[in-house]
């Protein structure tokens, strides 16, 4: 049996300073260029975005083992909550001249999470240990190569920085073997992750504070700011009634579905939140806010329902009825749109009889 463990304090202010990293990375979005988002902005969307994830995972996944409300390992953690802080100021689409700072700041973290687990080990038994030992040992692999970028310059200095985070990264993916005998405890994770969630819808919102403060509250922006809001409440229904009532938190799992999986939730909630302020400015072109606006919820909906499914309680699952029905949905609102050009306000509503949905069906 999974037993309840509680979320502290200090990790809840630990989650409020990733509130102006996440910032940062959705603003990078929102560099148009004649009438799109240059190749170059969404490379270094996800390049800031990663890092961001993974350092705060990092620390996640070690509490949800091993952490205690004990005085080293808040310790630690204020120290991580300096990195952080450091890792947040630094991040900025001009990568040459924040980097040093940036590299600090992540790779801080990171070598402090490494070092919770070396010194936990000894103290822990059987799998436990191993697990411990191994995470702790074999996460300097990613370090030190990150490390060695500080001996090279212009792109060669950041391939090599994200060799290493890409190794760290699928670190525990090719360690599957030890985690599994030293499972998750699904409640804490699942609560950790929805926190995290929290963080991104509310970016949702400031875009749509954002789409009445550029107009000055005229009655196109409020309708506009309305079907928004409608949207976001339609996330909120359908992810944290999921969350509450329908997931089995006594699975015994590594959790990696529920790490990786909201990798792509995040990031599609930051599209989305970029995507309210783009599309009612009408800065980009039609097809390309278009496509920007529906690729962002259909990975929004892959990434949710595929992480879901894997926890719902089986007699709760959807049926494949019900998928057809969503995405049917989506692809008609697409295609319409695509051949027939509708204000943007309409594919504000568009999405938000979407989300309202797809919230209600997957909650009933």
């Amino acid at each position: 049996m999974n037993i309840a463990k509680k979320v502290t304090w200090l990790e809840l202010f630990y989650d409020l300073l990733f509130v102006a990293a996440v910032s940062k990375a959705t603003h990078v979005l929102l560099h148009a260029d004649h009438g799109t988002i240059s190749l170059e902005y969404i490379i270094k969307f996800v390049l800031i975005f990663i890092p961001i994830w993974w350092a705060w995972v990092g620390q996640t996944l070690f509490n949800n083992r091993y952490g205690q409300d004990v005085f080293a390992h808040r310790i630690y953690m204020i120290l991580q909550l300096f990195f952080v802080l450091i890792m947040t100021f630094s991040l900025s689409p001009d990568f040459d001249r924040y980097y040093v700072p940036f590299f600090i700041g992540y790779i801080g973290s990171r070598v402090l999470t490494a070092l919770q687990y070396l010194a936990i080990h000894k103290g822990e038994e059987s799998h436990r240990a191993a697990t411990a030992r191994f995470l702790g040992t074999r996460f300097w692999i990613g370090i030190v190569i990150s490390s060695a970028s500080l001996f090279f310059d212009s792109w060669v200095r950041y391939l090599i920085l994200y060799a290493g985070i890409a190794i760290d990264v699928l670190l525990p993916v090719i360690g599957r073997r030890f985690l599994v005998h030293t499972p998750i405890n699904t409640h804490h994770l699942l609560e950790r992750f929805a926190l995290f969630t929290l963080i991104l819808l509310g970016e949702s919102v400031v875009s749509t504070l954002a789409v009445l403060q550029n107009s000055n509250g005229t009655w196109a922006s409020i309708l506009f700011a309305a079907l928004a809001f409608i949207l976001v409440i339609g996330i909120w229904w359908q992810y944290f009634e999921n969350i509450e009532r329908k997931v089995d938190k006594a699975l015994q799992t590594a959790g990696q579905t529920i790490i990786y999986g909201h990798l792509l939730v995040y990031v599609s909630l930051s599209t989305i939140a970029a995507s309210i302020q783009l599309l009612f400015l009408n800065q980009l072109d039609y097809h390309f806010i278009l496509v920007m606006v529906f690729l962002s919820v259909l990975l929004y909906f892959i990434s949710t329902t595929i992480i879901f499914h894997r926890y719902r309680h089986k007699h709760l699952q959807l049926r494949p009825i019900h998928l057809a029905l969503f995405l049917g949905i989506l692809g008609a609102f697409f295609v319409i749109d695509l051949f027939i050009v509708v204000p943007n306000y309409v594919i504000m509503a568009e999405m938000a009889l979407f989300f309202l949905v797809y919230a209600r069906l997957a909650t009933r």
